[in-house]
């Protein structure tokens, strides 16, 4: 694209750019095509009537391949990693004025302060041997950036009909599709072995008063019955590494869409009416939902903010008050200027997240809590779900929660991320106005909005449902959108 330089590329004072300012991801080609024709049937035909006269129909198409860069934002989390900077998790429980010692014991866990950062030419090649690896170790929680990542990109193709329907009204019916490849999503590199845990979860397989595998301990140190020493069951990096996501271009997304729409607009009616039907699925909606790391495409769902159906209504209509009362009786400064609007929107519920953070699947996917989600999801049965349309009528549940249990030790559970939908929206937004002229360059507008003007409960939103098996308010509507809201306004013209 026009303003931008890679590496090779001259610059205006001589010189070219050098290797040290390329750009993430590879220099590729973009190409992208339209086309608008307005068609025309034969004179007295019947695709005459239908396409309209000259210009009352349009066919639009198009179709490209769009490139995009990996936000710095999140590339900028890995500036706490050692050796040039640091992070630091506290092994066991500290105090909070001495964050490096722990609080039972007193044992010092390693002060880096004050801090030696390595040389600028530190690299796999030339490392910084003056570091010291032990203080870090087991590295765990640390974000890493796939060295083999390239550029994502998304390709698109629509196809679209719009006809005009005497001077006020609008048509239109079109098809959108997208395909995205290469998106950045969460992998753990050095997932835990479930076969391995298992031969070492039974007390009968391990030495006498030794620990057993289980949930959460990918890093442990075993002691099998038959001989020898098994530290940790991770791999492949080994015992020195926890749990630390990679951010990696392996992620796969699209979404294909029915979009129909009608606008009418007359002396005192402006109106728009659009639905649309689409589904949108991905491996990952957003950076803290890691995927499968054995087989990522056992992470492929309905995307977390899909909406399957979708429609809203939004008008503007004048009041006709001054043509119900004669202008000798009421004054038109009165009955001229009222008008009312609003905004009506029918949509299907985002879908129910299913999530276990318990760690049955002995992978160990997750090292953040705060920022990352474990791909283990409940187990389901097949029964059905019995959705409620209404939860407020059955004590907020939303769907039978006796079809799911935790998933099965060993195993990252059979259920979908997500495969169903909560709770949809009934909602209407109105607004009452009248405009009062004052004189011929002043005028007051008062406003009357009612936002859920009928006081819907909306269970709506990606987390309107906890589909969490380890809460206490799993299967339940947990969130709403506020009650109705009124309020005024007064805006004085001159």
């Amino acid at each position: 694209p026009a303003g931008i330089l890679y590496p090779g590329d001259p610059l205006p004072g001589g010189g070219t750019v050098p290797d040290t300012l390329a750009p993430i991801g590879n220099r590729s080609f973009a190409p992208r095509v339209g086309l608008a024709w307005s068609p025309q049937g034969p004179s007295g035909s019947f695709l005459e009537k239908l396409l309209g006269p000259s210009g009352t129909t349009s066919i639009r198409a198009s179709a490209g391949t769009f490139y995009t860069a990996i936000d710095a934002l999140s590339i900028s989390v890995l500036a706490a990693n050692a050796p040039y900077g640091t992070t630091y998790t506290s092994p066991l429980p500290p105090l909070f004025a001495t964050p490096f010692i722990t609080a039972s014991t007193g044992q010092n866990n390693g002060q880096p302060f004050p801090y030696t950062f390595a040389p600028l030419n530190s690299s796999r090649n030339n490392p910084d041997n003056n570091i010291d690896w032990s203080t870090y170790e087991p590295i765990s929680g640390i974000p890493g950036y796939d060295v083999h990542n390239r550029t994502p990109y998304t390709e698109e193709w629509m196809l679209s009909i719009e006809r005009q329907a005497g001077p006020d009204t609008v048509f239109s019916a079109g098809y959108v599709g997208a395909a995205s490849h290469r998106q950045r999503v969460l992998i753990e590199p050095n997932p835990g072995d479930p076969a391995l845990c298992l031969s070492l979860s039974q007390s009968s397989e391990v030495l006498p008063n030794t620990p057993t595998c289980g949930p959460g301990g990918e890093n442990g140190v075993y002691y099998p019955i038959t001989g020898g020493t098994v530290n940790g069951t991770r791999g492949p990096l080994g015992p020195n590494f926890g749990s630390n996501a990679l951010q990696s271009t392996i992620g796969n997304a699209n979404y294909n869409a029915l979009e129909l729409s009608v606008r009418h607009t007359s002396k005192r009616l402006e109106l728009s009416a659009a639905y649309t039907y689409g589904k949108s699925l991905d491996q990952s909606s957003n950076i803290g939902e890691e995927v499968n790391p054995f087989n990522p495409a056992l992470s492929y769902a309905i995307s977390s903010f899909d909406i399957k159906h979708n429609f809203v209504l939004s008008y503007d209509y004048q009041l006709p008050f001054d043509q119900l009362f004669h202008p000798n009786r009421i004054s038109p400064r009165l009955t001229q200027g009222w008008s009312l609007s609003g905004i009506t929107h029918f949509a299907s519920g985002f879908p129910v997240t299913m999530i276990d953070n318990g760690d049955n699947s002995l992978i160990g996917t997750n090292p953040n809590g705060i920022n990352n989600s474990s791909i283990d999801e409940p187990d389901y049965n097949g029964a059905p779900l019995h959705l409620s349309h209404n939860p407020r009528t059955n004590g907020n549940n939303y769907f039978d929660t006796t079809a799911f249990s935790m998933n099965a030790l060993g195993t990252p559970g059979n259920a979908k991320r997500r495969f169903f939908y909560g709770p949809g929206e009934d909602n209407y937004d109105m607004a009452l106005a009248k405009k009062l002229l004052l004189t011929k360059s002043a005028s007051l507008l008062f406003r009357l909005e009612a936002f859920n003007i009928f006081n819907h409960a909306q269970f709506n939103g990606p987390s309107a449902v906890d589909g969490d098996i380890g809460s206490s308010t799993f299967g339940q509507a947990i969130s709403a959108a506020p009650p109705r809201i009124l309020q005024g306004a007064l805006k004085l013209n001159f």
